[in-house]
């Protein structure tokens, strides 16, 4: 029986490539498709997938290459979701129309969250699933628990070991077989597709621009990679601008004057046009490279002496992948704006943020003790999914919490560490000071607190105090708890608004 392949990106093509070429992929009993499924948000705006720069380099791998797009025209790939009562005929018109031999034995999918590739595993219900990733994704624990028909047929998961001693997290509820493909595979991949690219087929302003500083002598240059933040809801356009100048600004404080910008492909496409203004006014030339190529492919056709971004993939691969030198630029201001915690962001920003940020690199390096960092920033996201991981995120949290506070607050909330019970939450109350908290509370909507207040504000006549001064109520006599409680709130509060009228 056959094996499809799923791929929505080029890069996943050029990964997938790696994966054959030393059999981190399962071996098929029959043919061996590359399915493609481009996720581009406007595929008539860009280049398809059979059609970018080195794909014939891709293809060779495989025995047939099928493009889903056409079958589901006017829709695109990642909204193909057939109901239930259709998947069988669905099964029996792909089984035809792509001239299977019967329907796949297996199916290595790109996400087991996005369509078509769970929409597939669904039609071809008795196919064994592996899932493939290149990012950084790949540490995240899984989004939302599979349903059953899905998760029991889950085999293995082959991943790019982008993170050197970093265990992935995605589908570890499934206990999957980890099949990795190494670093220097992928970079043979891009080697030998950049050694096959026609100088047409790159960008030409970038081109120039590069054959220009050949020719006189070359100079260094960083890049820049856009992700197009606003669109995931994190920041505003403005703020992503502000973004693209600390970037720049970076650049400049390297004593790198000159910069290429890789726009995001997702982002409109005078994205990176308006940032050349910003880099005159720091003193870096800038270049914009709006072609369709991965950014992986530029690094390795003209090496850049600094790569930046806030908590692209590109920056794992740049550092571990290619040596090149990486910094990330704006992970504070994400940390911050990230929400909820269960964000599938979130695990690839502390990442970033834990090696690549500031000058010195991050302040954690790859191995146990960023692989205890994720472990605990995982199962904080995902606690039901991840339980195994609980013994884990207790250990490192107490020794954050009695050894670096620091880190405990940059990448854990309070009412997280509160609400799973974990080391580094706040200290809880007593349960009489619960209950007197509760009495203020109660004490202070009564009407007659209020009529004290307001008395006190502006005196038995109306007139508002010009001194300030607020008297304090006399402690009643008559005892009770509730007597006793009014009147520490009535003078907490007469209190608190005496201070405020002395400042003023």
């Amino acid at each position: 029986m056959s094996q499809l392949v799923v791929a929505s990106t080029f890069y996943q093509c050029l990964s997938l490539a790696a994966a054959v070429d030393v059999g981190a992929l399962p071996d098929p009993d029959g043919e061996r498709i590359l399915l493609l499924a481009d996720s581009s948000q406007a595929p008539e705006l860009s280049v398809p997938l059979d059609r970018q720069t080195g794909f014939a380099e891709v293809a060779k791998r495989f025995d047939r290459v099928i493009d889903l797009a056409p079958l589901v025209a006017p829709r695109r790939p990642v909204q193909f979701a057939p109901r239930a009562d259709e998947l069988e005929m669905w099964s029996q018109l792909l089984v035809r129309f792509w001239e299977l031999d019967a329907a796949p034995g297996s199916v290595i999918m790109d996400s087991v969250q996005v369509n078509p590739a769970p929409a597939l595993a669904r039609i071809f219900r008795h196919a064994e699933l592996w899932t493939h990733s290149d990012g950084l994704m790949t540490y995240s624990p899984t989004r939302k628990p599979l349903p059953t028909e899905l998760g029991q047929r889950i085999r293995g998961l082959c991943y790019v070991d982008l993170v050197p001693g970093l265990r992935p997290q995605l589908l570890a509820e499934h206990r999957p077989e980890h099949r990795t493909v190494p670093a220097a595979a992928v970079r043979e991949v891009l080697r030998g597709v950049v050694g096959t690219a026609p100088d047409h087929d790159h960008d030409h302003d970038a081109d120039h621009d590069r054959d220009h500083d050949r020719g006189a002598g070359h100079r260094p240059h960083a890049l820049v990679l856009g992700q197009y933040l606003p669109s995931l809801g994190l920041i505003s356009t403005e703020e992503e601008t502000e973004l693209h100048r600390a970037m720049i600004a970076e650049v400049a404080g390297r004593g790198i004057d000159r910069c290429v910008f890789k726009k995001h492909p997702s982002a409109p496409p005078a994205a990176g046009w308006a940032l050349r203004e910003i880099a005159a006014e720091l003193g870096v030339t800038l270049v914009v490279d709006d072609g369709p190529g991965v950014a992986e492919l530029a690094m390795i056709d003209d090496p850049p002496a600094l790569v930046v971004s806030c908590f692209s993939t590109g920056l794992a691969t740049a550092r571990f992948l290619l040596g090149l030198d990486a910094v990330a630029v704006g992970t504070p201001l994400v940390l911050g704006r990230l929400t909820p915690y269960a964000n599938s962001n979130r695990i690839p920003l502390v990442i970033a943020d834990a090696l690549f940020a500031g000058r010195g690199g991050g302040a954690v390096a790859p191995g146990a003790e960023l692989d205890g960092l994720v472990a605990a920033v995982a199962y904080c996201m995902q606690p039901t999914v991840v339980p195994q991981l609980r013994p884990v995120a207790v250990a490192q949290l107490a020794r954050l919490a009695a050894e670096d506070r620091r880190t405990l607050t940059r990448y854990f909330t309070r009412r997280r560490l509160t609400r799973l019970d974990l080391p580094g939450q706040p200290p809880q109350p007593s349960a009489h000071r619960r209950a007197l908290s509760r009495l203020k509370r109660r004490t202070l909507r009564l009407p007659v607190v209020g009529t004290v207040v307001g008395t006190a504000l502006t005196g038995p006549d109306g007139a508002r105090r010009s001194n300030g001064r607020v008297p304090v109520p006399a402690r009643p006599r008559t005892g009770g708890t509730v007597h006793r409680v009014a009147h520490q709130a009535t003078a907490a509060v007469l209190g608190r608004i005496s201070r405020a009228a002395r400042r003023r």
